[in-house]
């Protein structure tokens, strides 16, 4: 039988059916209540999350919107599953009503494009994974792109200001994240609490012996050794160690995007957009021996556009820099050391950061395009190989190079002699690797990799930890916890494919059952930051949207942690739902 969201509904013919059988004796009215019958639903939700061996926090915020929704007559349960399979659920068949995490940290504007933007509701990863559409936000988001200086904030500050009423997702927390670090082998360790590509290469040995020097540091992050694909659809929590296999043509320095396999990047402008020629190292090769030249560049992005480089019945774009890459319209090589990209419509800093996605080698990727089947991913999503290969014999251009592993114990890279750094480093950066292995040893939780630590296993926790680990450590010894505002913030995510989720009105009661405030007290023992948008903190944030102790758009529907249950199903009932009984209907 069809039905509605409203209940079973009764076709003509159906209702002359029963009008037919009816007779005389009052049946009639009987044949209405058929019709005007509509079966109450109630609103029924699954919360989807980690375990809270992988993910603690993410488990306790999802653990007390569950106990907010029943409060207000929500049938909720919570759904944990394992990261990979999480990310399947969430990024790849889109298979959620709602979920609890912590996006990927980014600090620039435009990576809300593809997390938002209707254009990219089909595809898999961090692209619009909430299936949001709205045309003015769609034309903002563009606009930004072409943008810049004032003119780009001003568009920033009100495209923020949309998605906070608007409620695609719900930010709670920027937690804050530490790294341990022994002192007395190695110095240069972050100040920021979490280590990046160019944080190893910039670590100083204090001895200058001619012994090799091992550089050992605690993983809880195991996939890092059975997984070395930097494209792959269920990626790492972060591309640090991808990132010194692989090079880019440029590297982020602070607020600046300098040269790094490019060493000249020259810009312009006319009809067709704005363009980039980009001049390559001279020398530079890759792992295996073979030279790097303006083909693999050009391959790069056309492989990112598509894996299947039109092989397949689809599109399939690479996920991981969907953003950045999205950002080229045309890549190509005018000789084996020069390279023309395009970007059409598109201001230099933001073009500037399609320059920093790894660079791939064309001989061992492009024969990675086949169609792939993946556990647990929905028959109708098109994958390729290249997305789902675990690449456990990297061959890059970075700095370092695989060397060994064994899987779920250690990963093994060694530095790459052959590499510019070791002749002809670049001026703004004194990078050249002060050791010789790097040894990422996986620790099965964060209090075991800070015993390592402490033990002198290791040199330091690779993958942030609380910064309460600061408490486990002897103040007296050559040991300090270098802590920092993480740009990965937690959120609540919503299917807007699915109904009520699409309704907006809907979402903004739903984002007011919790108050971030007393998350960041209560789940993270103060070592988090409240927030309403998803640059907060940074120069982007509109004054409108800064925390003053409660969100200033949707803001918490009680006080001191505790909700008003009255108000909030009155919040329901104002947005078009009402209540049977204690159960909030359809």
């Amino acid at each position: 039988m069809p039905t509605s969201d409203d209940g079973p509904s009764v076709s003509r013919r159906g209702l002359l059916a029963v009008l037919a059988t009816a007779g005389t004796g009052g049946c009639l009215q009987r044949a209405r209540s058929v019709v005007n019958h509509r079966s109450p639903e109630q609103v029924s939700v699954t919360i989807k999350t980690v375990p809270a061996d992988d993910d603690a926090p993410s488990v306790e915020i999802a653990r007390r919107l569950q106990e907010r929704m029943a409060d207000v007559g929500i049938d909720a349960r919570i759904e944990p599953e394992d990261e990979a399979p999480f990310h399947r659920s969430i990024l790849i068949n889109g298979d959620f009503d709602v979920y609890v995490g912590q996006f990927p940290a980014r600090t620039d504007p435009d990576f809300l494009r593809p997390t938002l933007h209707s254009a990219f509701i089909s595809e898999p990863g961090w692209q619009n994974p909430f299936g949001f559409s709205d045309l003015d936000l769609d034309g903002s988001l563009l606009d930004q792109r072409v943008a810049d200086g004032s003119a780009r904030r001003g568009i920033v500050g009100t495209l923020l200001e949309s998605v906070a009423e608007l409620q695609p997702f719900s930010v709670v927390c920027f937690p804050e994240e530490a790294i341990v670090v022994r002192t007395d082998r190695f110095r240069g360790w972050p100040r920021d609490g979490r280590l990046s590509p160019l944080d190893y290469l910039t670590l100083r040995h204090r001895e200058n012996g001619e012994e090799p020097v091992r550089l050992a540091v605690a993983s809880t992050d195991g996939r890092i050794t059975q997984n070395l694909n930097p494209i792959a659809v269920e990626y790492r929590r972060n591309g640090t160690i991808t990132g010194l296999l692989y090079d880019p043509l440029a590297r982020r320095d602070g607020d600046s995007i300098r040269p790094w396999i490019a060493d000249d990047i020259a810009w312009s402008s006319g009809d067709a957009g704005r363009t980039a020629t980009l001049s390559l190292r001279d020398g530079a090769t890759w792992h295996d021996g073979r030279p790097l030249t303006g083909a693999d560049v050009a391959f790069t992005y056309r492989f990112f556009d598509d894996t299947s480089l039109g092989e397949g019945d689809v599109v399939v774009p690479a996920p991981r820099f969907r953003g950045r890459s999205s950002l080229v319209e045309s890549a190509t090589a005018l000789d084996e050391r020069t390279v023309r990209l395009t970007f059409g419509e598109t201001s230099q800093s933001v073009a500037e950061r399609a320059l920093t996605v790894p660079i791939l080698p064309r001989h061992v990727w492009e024969e990675q395009t086949g169609s792939a089947d993946l556990a647990g991913v929905d028959l109708t999503t098109a994958i390729t190989d290249a997305l789902v290969w675990p690449n456990t014999d990297p061959v890059g251009s970075g700095p370092l190079k695989f060397a060994s592993r064994t899987a779920g114990e250690e990963l093994v890279l060694s530095v790459f002699e052959s590499h510019f750094l070791f002749s002809d480093p670049p001026t703004w950066a004194d990078a050249v690797p002060a050791f010789d292995e790097l040894a990422i040893r996986v620790a099965p939780s964060n209090d075991t990799a800070v015993a390592l630590v402490t033990q002198g296993e290791v040199e330091a926790t690779a993958t942030p930890v609380r910064p309460s680990a600061h408490d486990a450590i002897d103040e007296a010894g050559p040991f300090e916890a270098h802590a920092g505002e993480s740009r990965s913030f937690y959120h609540i995510g919503y299917n807007t494919r699915r109904e009520p989720f699409g309704n907006v009105r809907f979402r903004r009661v739903l984002s007011r059952l919790l108050d971030p405030q007393t998350i960041a007290t209560a789940v993270f023992d103060g070592d988090a930051t409240p927030a309403a948008t998803p640059l907060a903190g940074t120069d982007w944030e509109p004054m409108d949207l800064a925390w003053g102790g409660s969100d200033p758009v949707v803001p918490f529907l009680g006080s001191d942690g505790e909700l008003d249950v009255s108000a909030a199903k009155e919040a329901f009932r104002e947005a078009g739902f009402r209540y049977d009984s204690d159960r909030l209907i359809r």
